[in-house]
Parts: C-alpha cells; sequence; structure tokens
C-alpha cells in the first residue's frame, strides 16, 4: 500500500501513521462496522468522483441497516472525502470510509460505543491487474457459500469472512479469482465483485438475492442497454455459467475485468470477448469523462 499524508478520522486530518484506533475497538472484535470503497478517476477534465452521491447514500443505508447513527451529514462526508484527496494532492486514487464502533464497551451489545468515521484514499491501480483488463482471469467455483437476505445489501465488515476464505482459497489454487454460490446453487459474486456473463449477446446477472447491489453493477446495466444490449437479472446455474458466450467482473476495484477461464472450462474463446470489449471501454470512456452523456455520474474536484 502506498502511503500518502493524511488520513480524514473523525473531522480531522491526522498524519497517515497517526490515525490509528485502540486495540480493544468494538468493531475489531464482533464485525458490526460499514465500509464504501469509491474511485476518484483523474479525468480528462480534472479528478473526478465516480458516483459519489451513490457511494455515500449507501454508506448511510448501510449504517441504518446496522442501527449505527453516523454524526455527520451526507454532504459532510461527501465534502470530507474531497476534502482527503485534495489534501493528498492526488488525482486518481481508491477512497474507503468506514464507519465503527470504536473503544468503550465488550460484549454483543454496541450500546455506549463511540461511533467513528475514517475516510483513507491511497493510488491503487486495477485490483485484479492491468493485464486482466484485456487478457481475462483464471477463476475458480469456490465451495464457499453466500447467504440469501436483505443483510447482503449492506457492505458491513463481517460479511466478508466468507470471501477472505473463497480468495485465499482460489490464489493457492493457482486462481486469480473465486466465484462464490449461494445456498441454492445459484451463481452469486466474486468474493468483492458482482457477476456478468453474455449468452446470445444478451448481458445477464444474478437477480438480487445473495449478491450486493453494487454501484458498478448498476451502472454496467444502464451501460449495456444504452448500447443496445438486451439486460435480464436472473439466477444462473452453473452450467449456465459455463457455457457463457462470455463472462466479466464489475466492482469499483475489479472496475470491469473479464474472465477467460472458470476451473478448467475455458470461456468462449479464452479471452476478452466482443461485448464485454464494448461494455468495458464505455465504462472507461466514462470514468474519464469522455463521454458527455454520463458526466452526472462524475464529481468534480475544485482545484
Amino acid at each position: 500500500m502506498e502511503k500518502v499524508e493524511f488520513i480524514w478520522m473523525d473531522g480531522q486530518l491526522l498524519p497517515w501513521n497517526h490515525a490509528t484506533t485502540h486495540i480493544l475497538t468494538h468493531t475489531l472484535h464482533y464485525g458490526a462496522g460499514v465500509f464504501e470503497g469509491i474511485r476518484c478517476y483523474n479525468t480528462e477534465k480534472g479528478p473526478a468522483v465516480f458516483r459519489l452521491k451513490e457511494h455515500v447514500d449507501r454508506l448511510f443505508n448501510s449504517a441504518e441497516m446496522l442501527k449505527i447513527k453516523i454524526l455527520f451529514t451526507k454532504e459532510q462526508i461527501s465534502d470530507a472525502i474531497k476534502q482527503t484527496i485534495a489534501e493528498n494532492n492526488l488525482d486518481a486514487c481508491y477512497i474507503r470510509p468506514i464507519v465503527y464502533y470504536g473503544y468503550g464497551v465488550m460484549g454483543l451489545n454496541p450500546e455506549g460505543s463511540p461511533v467513528n468515521i475514517s475516510i483513507a484514499v491511497w493510488p491503487w491501480g486495477t485490483y485484479l491487474g492491468e493485464e486482466g483488463l484485456e487478457k481475462g482471469i483464471k477463476v475458480k467455483i469456490s465451495e464457499h457459500k453466500r447467504v440469501p437476505g436483505k443483510i447482503n445489501q449492506a457492505k458491513i465488515c463481517g460479511n466478508y469472512f466468507n470471501s477472505i476464505l473463497a480468495k485465499t482459497d482460489a490464489l493457492d489454487s493457482g486462481f486469480d479469482e473465486a466465484i462464490m454460490f449461494d445456498t441454492d446453487n445459484f451463481a452469486a459474486e466474486g468474493s468483492g465483485e458482482n457477476l456478468f456473463i453474455i449468452k446470445n449477446n444478451k448481458v445477464i446477472t444474478p437477480k438480487l438475492n445473495s449478491v450486493l447491489k453494487g454501484i458498478t453493477r448498476d451502472a454496467i446495466l444502464k451501460i449495456a442497454k444504452d448500447l443496445g444490449y438486451e439486460t435480464q437479472e436472473k439466477d444462473i446455474t452453473k452450467q449456465e455459467l459455463l457455457e457463457a458466450d462470455e463472462a466479466f467482473f464489475t466492482g469499483t476495484a475489479a472496475e470491469v475485468t473479464p474472465i477467460r477461464q472458470i476451473d478448467d472450462k475455458v470461456i468462449g474463446e479464452g479471452k476478452r470477448g466482443p461485448v464485454t470489449e464494448k461494455i468495458q471501454t464505455k465504462f472507461f470512456d466514462i470514468v474519464n469523462a469522455r463521454d458527455e452523456n454520463y458526466l452526472d455520474w462524475l464529481d468534480f474536484l475544485e482545484k
């Protein structure tokens, strides 16, 4: 991780190495915190945060689901994100806000714990590798499951324990990433990405049951429709997954990453497919402010 100068914590900017918390922080022990992953791009019109409003809305919605009261407004958090980027003199970066119960009480009931919030930013390239964006990645079907339910619509720290297991198992087995199925044996998502397949030029993604309502996922569904493709949200069986013409992951970190192989099955021609490439190209045009029709998805920083 590339250090920068400041991290925003509870309303003030602290030096990177001073942005610490107590070992008895409640969320560290029980996982009851919420977070976001956001990107700022160095666009042709200047630095801009991609879909900032939607990310901040989801942060607050996730906190509400855990009954965590954030002691700042959405506008204050949005401004703090832009301030943190500017104070660190970054044109492009990954952004990680996190809301958590701090030091004060122990036991499952968090009542009495302070609610803390921090915002860290740092330079971070493509999560699954620059080469993966062009050539695609190898993915393993994981034995670890996604459990259906409303809780999946929140980015809760503790929700990611099975994603960690799926990811590390995939890496240990020589793959780049995992695909997780739900308890009904339908394809759900990657360890930290939403999943899409292409079949007969139709863009298909798992319906919202055991998967996160990803903000990039939402963007890709709109992009695909605007490009003239039919889209569908449905349960995807293992057979449908393996017989797909193309497949790709989406997410703030992963952006749009093609999948060339699942287990020992080559997907399509074993490389980025033509539909994936069109969607990916349009996505990068949008986040780099090269498409005037989507400028409302970008929150530009003042210079």
